[in-house]
């Protein structure tokens, strides 16, 4: 039997540090645009992402390893000098920047405003595996085979708020999990994402766009506006990803 919850709150993620995760199976959702971008590069090619919590981190990588690619956003624009004293980061968070030409074979180090924060707040679970709409079934067998005890199903949020594109996500996954997976004491939480993403399965682009703040803002950018429909598309990816105790992201086969 496994217990199975869900956080949408950047702060609930915060609190999981004190926590003693090491049966639980993390699921981390970023869906506009963190882990979407991250299983693209993996699915272009690269060989690892490195999840880190601030610029300074991603800069210290690079100085340690100057062949390391550094991706990431503030305010969902690519970092560039004026915040890193002269570094421009290689990408920023769209992955449609993510190109096989470009990352095939590469480690890429990343920080994001609320992604990779969340995939590091969780680091020291059983299994922490990021995910996107783009690998809904490749995660759901990744939990199956895992089996672990706790289920944990996290929303990274948009800034210190929840995100509805993230709960649609977790709710997509449980559908994917449908009853073969013996869930038991769920939370309402879990409830409430499955509910919300069965009103929207028919059209997520206009439930987005309707109901997301983040969605509509990327909406009203020209240069960001064809990530919303891309980030929704569900299982373009035959793979899971996990995160290792390196704390490297690769990917997990199914």
């Amino acid at each position: 039997m496994i217990h199975v919850n869900a956080l949408f709150a950047p702060a609930e993620v915060t609190a999981l540090r004190e926590r003693d995760l090491s049966q639980t199976t993390c699921v981390v959702f970023d869906v506009l645009r963190a882990t979407t971008t991250l299983l693209t590069a993996l699915g272009n090619g690269a060989a690892a992402i490195i999840p880190v919590m601030d610029i300074d981190e991603a800069l210290a990588w690079r100085q340690r390893r100057p062949e390391v690619l550094l991706g990431g956003e503030r305010d969902g624009q690519r970092i560039g000098a004026a915040l890193t004293g002269g570094v421009e980061f290689d990408f920023g968070n769209s992955p449609r920047e993510y190109l096989a030409g470009r990352v095939a074979g590469k480690t890429i180090v990343s920080t994001t405003t609320n992604g990779t924060r969340a995939l590091r707040g969780c680091h020291h679970a059983g299994a922490v595996l990021p995910a996107a709409f783009s690998n809904i079934a490749a995660t759901a067998t990744a939990i199956r085979r895992l089996a672990l005890p706790e289920l944990l199903l996290i929303g990274a949020g948009t800034g210190e708020e929840a995100a509805y594109e993230d709960i649609l996500g977790i709710g997509a996954l449980l559908d994917a999990l449908g009853t073969d997976l013996p869930l038991t004491h769920c939370a309402d939480s879990v409830h409430l994402a499955q509910s919300a993403y069965l009103a929207a399965q028919k059209d997520l682009t206009a439930a987005v766009a309707r109901y997301s703040r983040n969605g509509r803002r990327l909406l009203q950018m020209p240069d960001l506006a064809a990530d919303v429909p891309l980030c929704l598309a569900l299982n373009t990816l035959p793979f899971a990803a996990q995160l290792d105790a390196q704390g490297m992201i690769q990917r997990r086969e199914v």
